[in-house]
């Protein structure tokens, strides 16, 4: 941690640029429109909206963080922010789609792969035409990655990947999937690569898919691997290195799900302010009582200092500064706030609050996964403290 780091140097400006202003608008009239009236459907279902998917990659959505020059909207880390939030105002499972595919399968191969990786695989993804999966988490390990059991054997011009992986996004869903693996058992850590993988290659199984407490229609599947050939082309950066790569890919990850938390605070505290307003108890509207109006004032002044705290780390982010620290607390800090939120939008609602029909019911269901997925809150912790201890 750098004690000499002034606010100048990591606070970003308190106004809206242009192109902020017009992601937020397009992202919002989408939720609005196309989003908001299959809300219920899609998390009844638990389908995959594979259409609207479609139509965030037309808007750019699908690759918000990369240059045009491969497809991509050539957005930073602030519009991506924005974008997020606004979807997830409206359907946070959607929300977690655009998170998972942008920040974690397309940005690893944009960070990591060699051009002919990235010229070959990121128009798709960019675009939205093919959908991104990225697998890290196995069933005996999960915060201790290090401990993964997937092995990829090197054997000719092929790696041959044998193992299984769960809790993956859009594992049954995906065309392409970045997947870890041991290929070194005598090196621990420091054995394990990263492989681009096409989800039709033969070997690549879908085990199972999750039914889910919330982001029901974001897919979440387990996959394994049997006897899988990969070419050894599609190995990325060095072998040995994939660990490491993992780990500073979830650093720009830890934004996006902070950016997925404060959507679902602001939606829940937008839908308590509507029902506070027309709920009508002992003669007046409830939002007349001391008890919501405290209630409501500490959601949107925790939502603010989260909000603040997830624009620091993209601004960090797109200053090219290391943001270890900074997107940590984001992630830790938002998700925090968003269940609270939560908490307190379906008590501000009463009964109605557990009724499928207003939106903090599901926001109450979806906002407990922020605090588990890209690293839980305690994992968060820890990690802010070695930061803060480190010399």
């Amino acid at each position: 941690m750098n004690e000499q780091m002034t606010m100048e140097q990591v606070a970003p400006s308190f106004e809206f640029t242009e192109s902020m202003r017009m992601v937020l608008e397009v992202a919002r009239n989408f939720a609005e429109k196309e989003i908001k009236p299959v809300v219920m459907k899609y998390d009844e279902s638990q389908e995959f909206p594979l259409e609207i998917i479609k139509k965030l990659g037309e808007l750019g959505f699908m690759g918000v963080l990369f240059p045009e020059s491969y497809g991509g909207a050539g957005f930073g880390y602030l519009e991506y922010i924005t974008i997020i939030e606004e979807i997830s105002k409206v359907d946070p499972s959607i929300g977690l789609s655009i998170a998972a595919h942008n920040s974690l399968c397309t940005n690893h191969i944009y960070t990591f792969g060699n051009e002919e990786q990235k010229h070959k695989y990121l128009p798709d993804l960019t675009t939205g035409h093919k959908i991104g999966a990225w697998a890290l988490t196995e069933p005996t390990s999960g915060s201790d990655a290090g401990s993964m059991l997937t092995t990829a054997t090197s054997d000719g011009d092929y790696y041959i990947l044998n193992g299984s992986k769960n809790f993956i996004t859009h594992g049954s869903v995906g065309d392409i999937t970045v997947v870890m693996a041991r290929s070194n058992k005598s090196k621990a850590k420091k054995g394990i690569s990263a492989f681009i993988v096409e989800n039709k290659t033969p070997g690549f199984i879908i085990s199972k898919k999750e039914n889910k407490l919330g982001m029901r229609c974001c897919d979440t599947s387990a996959i394994a691997f049997d006897n899988c050939h990969i070419p050894k082309k599609n190995l990325l950066g060095d072998e040995g290195a994939g660990l490491a790569q993992a780990l500073t890919i979830l650093d720009g990850g830890r934004i996006s799900i902070a950016a997925l938390a404060l959507g679902i605070a602001q939606g829940a505290l937008n839908a308590s302010l509507k029902y506070a307003k027309e709920r009508k108890q002992f003669g007046k509207p409830i939002a007349e009582f001391q008890a919501i109006q405290w209630k409501l004032a500490d959601m949107a002044t925790q939502i603010e200092a989260a909000r603040l705290l997830t624009y620091r780390a993209g601004y960090l982010k797109n200053q090219g500064k290391e943001a270890v620290l900074e997107s940590s607390m984001a992630k830790y800090f938002a998700s925090e706030v968003a269940v609270r939120a939560t908490n307190e939008g379906v008590q501000i609602h009463g009964g109605y609050g557990f009724i499928k029909d207003f939106p903090v019911e599901k926001f109450y269901r979806d906002v407990k996964l922020v605090t588990i997925g890209e690293g839980t809150s305690e994992v968060q912790k820890m990690v802010i403290a070695r930061e803060l201890l480190e010399p």
